[in-house]
Parts: structure tokens; sequence; C-alpha cells
């Protein structure tokens, strides 16, 4: 889930319509559909006054915790250059593919530069949940080893 799904279903977990929420952090109701759609880019500025009118965190609105509530399962800084390095791998495969004529295919076709970006982010948020519910569950024992 992207920051602009996060954005919406918090929005409506706190009936805000797109009206409400704009008057709140001060931007346009236009500004709320474009970021809620991945449209445009959200500044850190723009992610605080979200997390404050939403009543969540900051780190929830980047996909960087399971839930608002969910402090105690961070990712550490170990955790999130290990994923940098998996995901470059990832994004080089799919780049080298698609030069040697080996892309993935979508419906036939391969896949365009926004179709990867999607698969990559897609593939980081499926990543950051495994790698906190790893650690959520893992024994103590093996905790203190980070």
């Amino acid at each position: 889930m992207g920051i602009g799904s996060r954005i919406k279903a918090k929005r409506k977990e706190n009936r805000f319509t797109q009206i409400e929420l704009a008057k709140l952090v001060n931007v346009s109701p236009q500004v709320i559909s474009n970021w809620e759609r991945g449209y445009s880019n959200l500044s850190s500025d723009d992610v605080a006054r979200l997390a404050d009118a939403l009543n969540c965190t900051t780190e929830y609105l980047h996909g960087k915790t399971l839930s608002e509530k969910d402090e105690q399962a961070k990712l550490t800084p170990k955790d999130e250059r290990d994923m940098a390095k998996r995901m470059d791998k990832m994004k080089r495969d799919l780049i080298e593919g698609r030069a040697n004529g080996q892309a993935l295919l979508h419906k036939g076709e391969p896949m365009s530069e926004e179709a990867m970006e999607s698969l990559l982010e897609a593939l980081e948020m499926a990543e950051r949940i495994t790698t906190l519910a790893n650690k959520k569950f893992a024994p103590n024992k093996y905790k203190d080893e980070e």
C-alpha cells in the first residue's frame, strides 16, 4: 500500500471528505485527490501536516510501520540498508532483462518503465511487511543479534 492509499484509508477512517481534509492541511481538495491517487509528490511538511490531521505518524504514512499504533516494530538502519540492496538488485535485474529482450510481460507486451516502478514499490512494501512481521514474531534470543 502506497502513501496515497494510506492517506485515503486514514481519511475515511476519520470520516473526512477530501474537502474537510484539505481545509485541515491548508491545501485544495484537488491536491488531496492527487496525493491519494499518486499523481503528485508530498513534501515532508505535507506529510507532517497530514499525520497531524489524520491522527497518525509520518512513519505510518510512509509505510515504515504496519499500523499507526505499531511503533515497537520498526526497521533498523541495517534492515533499511539490506532492503535497499535487495531492491537495487531487483531493479538492475529488471532493467538488464529488458535490455536483453527478456523483459517481464504484461498482457503480452514488455513491461513499461512505470509498470516496473509500480512492481518495485509493491515488492518493497511486501519486503517491509515481511521484515516487520519476522521481527515481531522472532524469538527473543534472536532479536539482539541485529
